[in-house]
């Protein structure tokens, strides 16, 4: 089969047709979709059903797979996540953020399937992270270039929304322990490609550590706004079984929580990455 690429936007994505997902990769096509997913940034897939295990199949072609510390996952399956609104507190979506950013080695990438939907709302949206550094200005480049930035669990989860039961604060309280404050360059250098891109997001970033903490509000405060302009992002409508494969490295998301009382149900299988420079 030879896949077919349809761009989305000039920042990033592209719709990618011409391939069974369920199915075991050919070398070819794996090699395909990472270019793709190099040159696009988030590839999106129509109507794919996929078996939990399908689904962590494909991810695990690109890199080894991580078990979230907090979100349920499909028990015969754990690398695959559950985000089912009907279960679990998932307003931490709702902001823009790059995944898991508070690990040593954050997600080289995710693979994001649609399993119930709303009638309408529930879409995400994604952001450019090259598009947003190549849009800074030349001196602003300049300053960022070395700065570090602390990353921290507690942003996105605090104990207050994940710590309901013992059991839940027992889970809450070792994943803390487990993933202390780390810090991560501002502006990170892809490792395929070599492009550079903002490595700053509003769920985990708290602050930039070499300036003060007036400096470092205000210019994170600059950097988030950027970040999310409308000409470097892009906006999925999703249907059922849609999937989603996105360069974590370099870009953010935001799921839109506008469709309650009604129920989403995604499964997520995370990449795991290297160490961000």
């Amino acid at each position: 089969m030879t896949l077919h690429i349809s761009p989305l936007t000039p920042a990033l994505g592209a719709e990618i047709s011409g391939v069974d997902l369920s199915q075991e990769l050919t070398g070819a096509q794996r090699d395909a979709i990472e270019q793709a997913l190099l040159d696009y940034q988030v590839l999106f897939f129509r109507y794919q059903p996929l078996t939990p295990r399908q689904h962590a199949d494909f991810a695990a072609r690109f890199g080894e797979l991580h078990i979230h510390p907090i979100y349920p996952n499909v028990p015969e399956q754990p690398e695959v996540l559950i985000l089912d609104t009907a279960v679990t507190d998932v307003r931490d979506n709702a902001v823009w953020h790059t995944d898991v950013t508070f690990l040593p080695t954050p997600a080289l990438g995710a693979v994001l399937s649609a399993r119930q939907l709303p009638e309408y709302g529930g879409d995400t949206l994604w952001a450019s992270g090259i598009a947003a550094y190549e849009a800074l200005s030349k001196p602003l480049q300049t300053l960022l270039q070395g700065l570090t930035a602390t990353h921290d669990f507690t942003r996105s989860f605090p104990l207050e929304r994940f710590g309901t039961s013992a059991e839940d604060i027992a889970r809450w309280e070792a994943t803390r322990r487990q993933h202390p404050p780390l810090s991560h360059p501002v502006i990170r250098t892809h490792p395929v490609s070599g492009r550079k891109s903002l490595f700053v997001n509003e769920g985990f970033t708290t602050r930039i550590n070499e300036l003060s903490d007036a400096e470092s509000t205000a210019i994170l405060t600059l950097l988030f706004s950027h970040t999310t302009r409308p000409e470097f992002t892009l906006r999925w409508r999703w249907q059922v079984n849609d999937v989603a494969f996105w360069d974590n490295r370099v870009t953010q998301h935001y799921a839109v929580d506008d469709y309650r009382p009604q129920r989403r149900i995604m499964h997520r299988a995370t990449i795991l990455g290297d160490v961000p420079a």
